[in-house]
């Protein structure tokens, strides 16, 4: 990794000014960047469409609300779990291993869950779920040119991120906890013509 420092496990915020509608106002949680590009769910898009419609088994583990989120515009027919097991601190890895069987680490106590596992295997061991239709993704190098360009703000992620109770507000709860310019930026209007 000498080339890219990874940014797995922070948060892209976009900006104001990216321009693509897939992202408007999107927060996304990097789950993979390397040289070889970038992987990524976008935590504030929920869908009308319940767990239980989709993976019933989940479904009780699922947080609130209890629907499928769209991850991003990439294989919106795939799903990906991203859950958080309590007291999985990054410090606490070397204690604790990997954490439980069917969750993989990918940053602190955030993983990403297999959902081919049987759920009663993570059952106790889950704070939170959440499933995500589809992706974000980009190629090797993509990512840090939209960097460049000033599409996206990069902050850490906090836990309490993958299960935001109210993901509309996301975007701007993510911003205003900034100790920086950035936290101006979370009063920026929906629509800057209405100002």
């Amino acid at each position: 990794m000498s080339e890219v420092s990874s940014l797995t496990g922070r948060l892209l915020v976009a900006t104001p000014a990216l321009a693509d509608p897939n992202f408007d106002r999107a927060v996304v949680l990097l789950l993979d960047h390397d040289e070889e590009g970038s992987l990524g769910v976008i935590l504030n898009r929920p869908t009308p469409v319940g767990v239980a419609d989709i993976l019933e088994s989940w479904a009780a583990l699922a947080g609130e609300p209890g629907v499928v989120f769209q991850g991003g515009p990439v294989s919106l027919d795939s799903a990906l779990g991203v859950a958080v097991v309590p007291g999985e601190g990054a410090g606490s890895a070397a204690l604790v291993g990997d954490g439980p069987l069917g969750w993989r680490r990918v940053h602190g106590a955030i993983g990403l869950v297999d959902l081919e596992a049987p759920p009663e295997l993570l059952a106790a061991a889950l704070g939170s779920l959440r499933i995500f239709a589809g992706y974000a993704g980009w190629g090797p190098g993509q990512l840090e040119d939209e960097l460049v360009e000033g599409a996206w703000y990069v902050v850490e992620s906090e836990p309490g991120d993958v299960s935001s109770p109210d993901p509309s507000q996301l975007w701007r709860a993510v911003l205003r906890r900034q100790r920086n310019e950035l936290a101006m930026v979370a009063t920026y209007p929906d629509d800057p013509s209405l100002n």
